[in-house]
């Protein structure tokens, strides 16, 4: 079809007009497309993926992009502004990833409460109850967080955090209840609070991508503008990666092999209301430490335990309660605290009313339900309740408190134990005896033992329920490790999952071993220390594969979520050491490609980020020698093109534009031609699939597609007259009558005047 085909010829005298034979409403149209009218609950969720934006977003939003560090060892300042860095980065490369890696790594503490909290905590407009309430003000603990490492440096961080988690939450599915109205908690009409599921964080993903496509400002102004468009850099370019890695991070399910969310302290808290304080304490400790609330046997249960009461200042009488707080403190220590909270609820048109924040961590199954509970409520406004400022500060002293005097302290000085009892033995030389002896006995050793006994003899490992016992030496090593990695240091983690790695590989604990594994190559990679390209091939490429081949062998227990996890973080810390791993990077995410460990959505992301690998490998001297440009474009061509098949226009115009720039098509030849393609197949392709989105962003913004306006279009043949009005004459260019004189549109139109006039008369 030539673009003449498409001019409008003029009517015969036996042609027929096209008539519409009726359309849809415009609100019908709207009405059938999800998220297509603005709601003011809905966008609060929504906020951190619909808005492109460097700077961290506001305390409401739910899964904000993470900022750098101040001070960081990867990020001395911003990195937007393409200054060099300690580890050469190119301009635009920002450590956000890792930033976001140390703060998913954080310790856990669970929450209990008594029945009279609960309601308490209820009657400020918060159905989660104290759990809720707690979770996001420990993600981001106020003030500098100081920590000693294992040789006595002391660290200062910001960003330092911990999660707060439910004690029932360490079993698969919430239990029923064991009592007649004993149960203090909700689960049984809560989401699941765990992770772990990655068709959940897929699900999630493409409502974020649906939203911000349905409700995208300017919807052409970005397509006709493309030319213009500046160039984005690495922390702006996907927020649904940023979202999906944070999803992936959040809710890291409770499992024997690692102990990142096994809880390093406890918090049981009472209400001032409760008329036998010491005694409710008690019970709650004894069923959380022995009752039916207890974690399971691979949980160490005796952890650091913090008393809360909690005292209502409208109601309440505060002589009585710091009485009881004092009789709490001569019972259970001095890891107590009195919380001084209002009772009345508060509305968003008080003085001193502050709007609570919302999870930055939630799992994608809370998500989910809190997505689907706004869309389907009939109130659009943010459901999210205030607290009076006075709360708000009395929960921030709080949780600075419970971290800075009490879990910190305790870590460090568990690390310490652990270290000097425990690590260093296997250090010496009878450690390394004894690990030779567990490697060698099963040679020795009978042959008609029966096949499901241990690996061997001497081995603490239970392969028929596939755990450690806790007070065992490689559990309690797997904590020192964990809490190591917690507390950011790095190094004694590192060597403390080398020996790790030995012991379950002898013992045959192969789940355990790939979890030594995974967190080996990303202790090696999180550490500032520079890496060579031999240590890199020798370690921590062998860490990655032992890890990955581990996690998704099904005769060793196949775990894709955890195999997911590895190659995911590894890709983004390889791709932060420059262009020296941006190979490695790069095939390591094709891994994830090449396995299926992703649905459609995470195909394309992980397209796009293949592309960003290979961009970063800009080459050296004049010829770019070594440069990746066009590999990157290549990728960067796929990923438009599944974003394009996902019908995801924005991400897919994007991704293309990305490519463009990276092909050098959008600049000028010294003639001001626009340069194009190479090649005339690829320019081609290139050009059907821009006019492919273009009509998908057209569909998508409600402009309907050809086919429905072919449906919707009757031809009712209607003959026309033969009156001189069906032969008047173009105004536009003279038109030849014959073998005549050439007709001006002024005389023709002096004629059809006359001839008016003269019938009037």
């Amino acid at each position: 079809m030539t673009p003449q085909d498409g001019l409008p010829k003029p009517p015969t005298q036996e042609a027929s007009l096209i008539l519409p034979r009726q359309r849809a409403l415009p609100a019908a149209s709207l009405a059938s497309l999800p998220y297509r009218r603005s709601n003011p609950s809905l966008s609060k969720l929504f906020e951190s993926t619909t808005t492109i934006s460097t700077s961290r977003p506001s305390s409401g939003t739910a899964t904000p992009t993470a900022t750098t560090v101040p001070g960081s060892v990867f990020s001395p300042g911003s990195r937007l502004s393409g200054s060099g860095t300690p580890n050469s980065l190119p301009p635009g490369v920002s450590d956000e990833h890792r930033t976001l890696i140390q703060r998913a790594f954080v310790p856990h503490v669970a929450v209990l409460a008594d029945a009279q909290t609960e309601e308490l905590i209820r009657g400020k407009g918060l159905e989660g109850g104290f759990l809720q309430l707690l979770k996001p003000f420990g993600e981001a603990v106020p003030g500098k967080v100081t920590i000693r490492d294992s040789i006595g440096a002391s660290k200062s961080y910001e960003d330092f955090g911990v999660r707060f988690v439910g004690v029932e939450d360490a079993y698969p599915d919430p239990r029923v209840e064991t009592g007649a109205g004993k149960r203090t908690s909700t689960s049984s009409t809560r989401p699941r609070r765990m992770g772990g599921d990655v068709s959940q964080i897929e699900e999630l993903v493409d409502k974020h991508l649906q939203y911000s496509e349905f409700n995208h400002q300017h919807p052409t102004s970005d397509y006709l503008n493309k030319g213009d468009l500046p160039a984005q850099t690495d922390s702006t370019s996907s927020p649904f990666h940023t979202l999906y890695l944070r999803r992936l991070l959040s809710g890291m399910p409770i499992v024997p092999h690692e102990t990142f969310s096994h809880p390093v302290a406890g918090i049981i808290a009472i209400s001032s209301r409760n008329p036998h304080p010491i005694e409710e304490l008690r019970r709650l400790y004894n069923r959380q430490h022995d009752g039916d609330l207890r974690f399971p046997q691979w949980v160490e249960n005796d952890f650091l335990r913090y008393y809360v009461l909690i005292h209502d200042e409208e109601t309440g009488d505060i002589v009585k309660s710091n009485q009881t707080f004092d009789s709490m403190k001569r019972h259970f220590g001095l890891h107590c605290h009195l919380l001084r909270l209002k009772s009345q609820q508060c509305i968003p048109s008080d003085d001193d009313s502050v709007r609570l924040p919302t999870c930055e961590w939630m799992s994608s199954s809370e998500e989910l339900a809190e997505i689907q509970r706004r869309e389907t409520t009939d109130d659009i406004t943010d459901p999210t309740p205030y607290f009076p400022d006075s709360d708000i500060n009395s929960l921030r002293t709080f949780i600075r408190e419970l971290v800075t005097q009490s879990i910190i302290p305790n870590m460090e000085r568990s690390v310490s134990t652990w270290n000097e009892q425990i690590l260093s033995r296997r250090r010496g030389l009878s450690g390394r005896f004894m690990s030779l002896s567990k490697r060698w006995t099963p040679f020795g050793s009978s042959r008609n033992s029966s096949s499901s006994s241990p690996a061997s003899s001497n081995s603490n490992y239970d392969s028929l329920q596939g755990f450690y016992r806790p007070d065992a030496p490689e559990a309690i090593m797997r904590r020192l490790a964990d809490y190591c990695f917690m507390m950011r240091d790095w190094k004694l983690a590192l060597s403390t999952y080398d020996i790790l790695r030995t012991d379950f590989q002898n013992d045959k604990a192969w789940r355990h071993y790939a979890g030594a594994a995974e967190m080996a190559a990303l202790s090696a990679l999180m550490a500032p220390s520079p890496l060579s390209a031999k240590n890199r091939a020798e370690n921590i490429d062998a860490c990655i594969e032992a890890a990955s081949y581990s996690y998704t062998d099904r005769q060793r227990s196949a775990a894709p979520y955890y195999a997911l996890r590895t190659l995911a973080l590894s890709v983004e810390l390889l791709r932060l050491r420059g262009s020296s791993a941006a190979d490695d990077a790069a095939r390591w995410a094709s891994r994830i490609l090449e396995t299926g460990l992703v649905g459609p959505i995470g195909t394309a992301l992980v397209t796009e980020r293949i592309a960003a690998c290979y961009a970063i490998r800009t080459g050296v001297g004049t010829y770019k020698l070594g440069s990746r440009r066009r590999k990157a474009a290549l990728w960067a061509v796929l990923a438009s093109e599944s974003w394009w098949r996902l019908d995801k226009s924005l991400q897919a115009e994007k991704c293309l534009d990305a490519a463009l720039r990276l092909y050098n098509t959008q600049t000028e030849s010294s003639e001001g031609v626009v340069v194009s393609l190479p090649f005339e197949d690829m320019q081609r392709f290139v050009d059907e699939l821009r006019q492919q989105i273009l009509g998908l962003r057209l569909a998508n913004q409600g402009f309907g597609d050809e086919v429905q306006a072919d449906a919707d279009l009757d031809e009712v043949p209607e003959t026309l007259d033969a009156s001189p009005r069906a032969r008047r004459r173009s105004l536009v260019a003279p038109v030849e009558m014959g073998d005549g004189p050439l007709l001006s549109p002024a005389r023709e139109r002096k004629k059809e005047v006359d001839s008016k006039a003269e019938g009037f008369e």
